[in-house]
């Protein structure tokens, strides 16, 4: 069976699925240079919870988190199963490790999910299921529970982290998507392919301290943390291989990376 990396991708705004960017260009072809897992766990920054979660449903349904974009992205759908035992089996696996988790029932596919596995995998017939972030939890918390859930790559899971290297909204440039990104995204961004590269796991889980313009990049941390559980799933002593690299809107960085 096939030993899957684990990997965080920055899924974006919603209007990656309209617009040919990039980032989307490299989305579309990533799910095909790591292969076909047997199911996917995903790390969303839009399911966000005080302890962790896993979805449990059989059918997730659509969750549109977003307003005032085209009708289309409204119209979408990512049909694909999910995988309740796998559920149970990783919130068992977390629990081992100390992390008290739950299967859940009733949550559908958040943009943070169906956005980058449309574009990977179109075919929607992966089983999917998602896991939580605890934004009032570190990222120290984050990389235990992706280290606790590592051994489901020898069993042929894709393990993700779905978020975005950057997001600031309140700093978006909309007069277009080519700018270039001025000092405080970039060196936030340097800053993390250093970490990541060189395996610095002290200071990644201190990135409020350690990096610079931390809160300048990530106001509130929910993007960030599927970036430490995805190092986390990597392995002890992972380190990290940058995959793709873009900015849009002149401060969202589109970076991708692969652990293991």
């Amino acid at each position: 069976m096939t030993t899957f990396p684990s990997i965080f991708v920055s899924h974006g705004s919603p209007m990656i699925m309209l617009d040919h960017t990039p980032a989307r260009e490299f989305l579309t072809g990533f799910g095909q240079q790591l292969g076909r897992p047997k199911a996917i766990l995903i790390a969303s920054a839009h399911f966000e919870s005080r302890a962790p979660q896993l979805s449990a449903d059989a059918s997730p349904a659509m969750i549109y988190d977003f307003g005032g974009f085209p009708q289309p992205l409204f119209e979408m759908q990512y049909p694909a199963p999910g995988a309740p035992e796998l559920a149970q089996h990783a919130a068992q696996m977390l629990g081992a490790a100390g992390i008290d988790a739950q299967p859940i029932q009733n949550r559908g596919f958040d943009h943070g999910t169906w956005v980058p596995l449309k574009l990977m995998y179109p075919d929607a017939d992966i089983p999917v299921v998602q896991l939580s972030v605890q934004t009032q939890m570190s990222a120290a918390h984050h990389i235990s529970m992706g280290r606790a859930l590592a051994p489901l790559r020898e069993e042929g899971v894709l393990i993700m982290g779905s978020g975005s290297l950057t997001h600031n909204l309140y700093e978006l440039r909309r007069e277009g998507g080519d700018l270039p990104p001025p000092e405080w995204v970039s060196g936030f961004a340097d800053w993390t392919h250093e970490v990541i590269a060189e395996g610095r796991e002290d200071d990644l889980a201190a990135w409020t301290k350690s990096a610079p313009y931390a809160r300048e990049n990530h106001p509130s941390a929910e993007h960030f943390l599927p970036l430490p559980f995805a190092y986390g799933a990597g392995g002890a002593g992972a380190k990290g291989k940058r995959v793709h690299t873009s900015c849009e809107y002149g401060v969202l960085m589109m970076d991708a990376y692969v652990f293991g």
